[in-house]
């Protein structure tokens, strides 16, 4: 048995409405690799606020290292030894490692001792970092390095990680494990929350899962198996994926010669991309964050205009046509990032839904807004996909970010589009809803829609894409058909370490 370091009884958050935390215990040993599980909504993000000092408990206690523990700011939990890797990294892209990494420090040494300190930090632990290069130019896992030691250097006793493979390719992945056995080796605790369960299982020496804020479980990943630990999570089981026979129709989307600049000044411009999808087919797009997956679903829902021929559909080419006009054709989109471009945070989910739904389902006549079938069409979504929300009024930023997640899908699905291009469609989404979201799409496809899925989850490409290629720098590689494509191989072609001809030679 590990010696105690945080030791949580009885926490408990109520805000209007809802109980995040309901008499939450359980205790992290010295040195332990801590799995927080839990399906959307369930209160995991409170509970780590809690312990991070950003939420205060109504009720209940916490120990950290035998003393009383409740930190009134993330100041006061940083000075108790705890530091938190967040799922949105909180970078400046303009300033460089080293003055980033400044920038999270109480008193940070001069400049020359600390880019030494994070040189030193960085090889030591297996994550080499450069302190002078700009953070604009640095891939997602770069970039997550920079907030794991910034981490570090403050010499945790407990580090708290948000979903934090999210972003990185099988190999980074691997880099990152070996990193947290080390730190794990030398005493550091780790709390780790992620919906990926076989890296839980891999990583983790126990877990607590928690549902609608209580704590209904505790067991030892690696004896259980994946789906054990999805179906307490959810405390019901689900149905697998189901894969229909099917033939393709015709093209439903072209695109040809595919190039455009990005229009942020860190953004990957996109360079000669082609490819097309037929009727019924899912194509999976995969790449390390960063690699130009925005700038490529901008150019296809039209956020991005190009030369007209650059992009087809159904035959007609609609290069230099605008989303809208995409929209009420039967192009629709749905981006990775839902708070702020997905959805508007203030706006209720009915105003959320009549954003991108007006057109398609009649919520406008004449250019008045029928509120009462936007409302309608809302609830349906709730109902649809199991939206956790008190009602089509809430606003899009009260609710869960897998929740979210689940209404900005919905809302595309259910508009019957005849090509649907979606960015991360799980991201931050527990097993059952991922596999509720991952169904729908094949169900749209099987219904002959063309589906293009962007993603990250090597998993999830693997189980819905018919076909794959992988974007690196902006441009992409040779699709090839999933069938017989091993994980690693995928992690090649995304990682842009080797060509394709070494990518196919590892096959």
């Amino acid at each position: 048995m590990r010696e105690t370091l945080l030791d949580i009884k009885g926490l408990t958050k109520a805000y209007p409405g809802v109980i995040a935390n309901s008499d939450v215990s359980f205790s992290v040993g010295k040195g332990e690799v801590h799995a927080l599980l839990g399906e959307n909504g369930a209160g995991k993000s409170t509970l780590v606020k809690m312990i991070y000092g950003l939420v205060k408990p109504d009720s209940g206690s916490m120990m950290l290292n035998g003393a009383a523990f409740a930190p009134p700011n993330p100041h006061a939990a940083r000075g108790s030894g705890v530091a938190m890797v967040f799922q949105h990294f909180s970078l400046f892209e303009a300033l460089t490692v080293a003055e980033n990494v400044a920038l999270g420090m109480e008193n940070p040494p001069k400049p020359r001792d600390l880019a030494q300190q994070i040189r030193d930090v960085s090889e030591t632990y297996g994550l080499p970092l450069d302190p002078d290069r700009t953070v604009g130019g640095l891939s997602a896992g770069e970039r997550q390095r920079v907030e794991i030691i910034r981490c570090l250097l403050q010499d945790p006793r407990l580090l708290i990680m948000d979903e934090p493979t999210s972003v990185l390719t099988p190999q980074e992945v691997e880099i990152l494990f070996q990193t947290l056995r080390k730190l794990s080796d030398e005493g550091t605790a780790i709390l780790y929350i992620s919906h990926k369960l076989e890296e839980i299982r891999t990583i983790c020496e126990s877990a607590t899962i928690l549902r609608r804020g209580q704590v209904v479980a505790t067991c030892t990943p690696r004896d259980t198996t994946a789906r054990a630990l999805a179906e307490m999570m959810v405390g019901a089981s689900f149905d697998a994926v189901q894969r229909a026979t099917k033939e393709f129709g015709e093209v439903r989307l072209k695109v040809d010669g595919l190039s455009a600049k990005s229009p942020g000044e860190f953004g990957t411009s996109l360079k000669d991309i082609s490819f097309e999808v037929r009727a019924g087919e899912v194509l999976g797009i995969g790449g390390v964050a960063g690699n130009g997956q925005d700038e490529f679903l901008a150019a296809i829902s039209g956020e991005i205009l190009t030369e007209a021929q650059m992009v087809s559909f159904d035959g007609a080419p609609v290069g230099t046509q605008g989303p809208e006009a995409r929209r009420k054709a039967g192009l629709l989109s749905a981006p990775e990032e839902r708070l702020g471009h997905a959805a508007a945070p203030d706006m209720s989910l009915t105003e959320n839904a009549m954003l991108t739904a007006a057109a398609r389902q009649g919520l406008m006549k004449k250019g008045f807004l029928n509120w009462p079938k936007a409302t309608g069409f809302a609830e349906q979504v709730i109902e649809a996909f199991d939206v956790r929300t008190p009602g089509a009024g809430t606003a899009a930023r009260a609710l869960s970010g897998g929740n979210l997640q689940k209404f900005v899908i919905g809302r595309e699905v259910l508009q019957r589009p005849q090509v649907l291009v979606v960015n991360q469609p799980t991201w931050g989404v527990d097993a059952a809803a991922a596999a509720a979201i991952r169904q729908a799409l094949l169900d749209l496809a099987a219904q002959g829609a063309a589906v293009v899925v962007i993603s990250q989850d090597l998993d999830e490409l693997m189980e819905v894409a018919d076909r794959f290629g992988a974007l690196n720098e902006g441009r992409l590689s040779d699709i090839r058909p999933v069938q017989g494509l091993t994980v690693d191989e995928i992690g090649l072609m995304m990682g842009g370490a080797h060509d394709m001809e070494m990518a196919h030679a590892t096959a």
